[in-house]
């Protein structure tokens, strides 16, 4: 089975549950779209983040995935990234949100979403450095950032296969509604839920073992208020820049190259 395909299909089932979009992150993602009438959102899951206000074309490889997706969410083609059965330049703009890392080969996908994209690709992802030094990483479960390391391409590596463009950093607010893994860094009792982890891939790939010992730590943290002494700086804290980026590549079209 293809990686990404697979890890969905391990998170899936809860997916929907605990990855709610985030309004913060949702108004971030259309403002990185701009005037696009036209979104290709590949490696859509459930559909979180698709504008509703343009037309959208979805693809998911993970049948796991496509099954909630509400009856009147945007049409989906169960592909890979890096193999896009659509032809040059066919939309305005492109969108891969939290699925680059679940990748195959991640620069070849990305190099789809350059040849189907007429103006702006953007990509929503995390810098690895910065998420590492998020307490949940550094004091208890290093393990996540030697994983993601294997597993996601660097922002700027993105940027580069894109073509070039900006990198926008994207606070992750205290109430964030999307439960991936560093969204709970002001609520860290939500990590000792299994039903909150169920929707978390780095929590899926880890050996279960280490996870119930590495948390059970936090729990006698968070019960002796260690965790809120060594953590006291974020207690005040309406936002927290846990390392997710934007990136926004402006695509210039093959008529443009021509003339320039």
């Amino acid at each position: 089975m293809h990686a990404a395909a697979a890890t969905y299909d391990l998170i899936g089932k809860r997916y929907s549950a605990t990855r709610r979009p985030d309004p913060a992150h949702e108004r971030a993602i259309v403002r990185a779209l701009g005037d696009s009438r036209s979104v290709l959102n590949v490696g859509a899951g459930a559909g979180s983040y698709e504008p509703a206000d343009r037309r959208v074309i979805a693809v998911e490889p993970s049948g796991v995935m496509i099954a909630p997706r509400a009856p009147d969410a945007a049409p989906v083609v169960q592909a890979r990234a890096e193999q896009l059965p659509f032809a040059d330049a066919s939309f305005d703009a492109s969108l891969a949100v939290f699925t680059v890392h679940h990748w195959h080969d991640p620069e070849r996908g990305l190099r789809e979403m350059r040849r189907l994209t007429r103006s702006t690709a953007v990509v929503f992802t995390a810098d690895v450095d910065v998420w590492s030094q998020m307490w949940l990483v550094r004091d208890y479960l290093p393990e996540i950032a030697e994983l993601d390391r294997q597993r996601f391409p660097s922002p700027d590596r993105i940027l580069e296969t894109l073509g070039g463009g900006e990198i926008v950093t994207v606070p992750t607010p205290a109430d964030c509604t999307d439960g991936f893994t560093p969204a709970f860094w002001k609520r860290p009792h939500t990590y000792l839920d299994p039903a909150a982890r169920a929707g978390m891939s780095s929590f899926a790939l880890l050996d279960p073992d280490l996870v119930r010992i590495r948390l059970d730590r936090l729990a006698r943290d968070l019960e002796l208020g260690a965790w809120h002494t060594r953590n006291a700086d974020l207690l005040d804290l309406d936002a927290f820049d846990t390392g997710h980026r934007l990136v926004l590549a402006p695509v210039q079209s093959p008529s443009d190259s021509k003339t320039s």
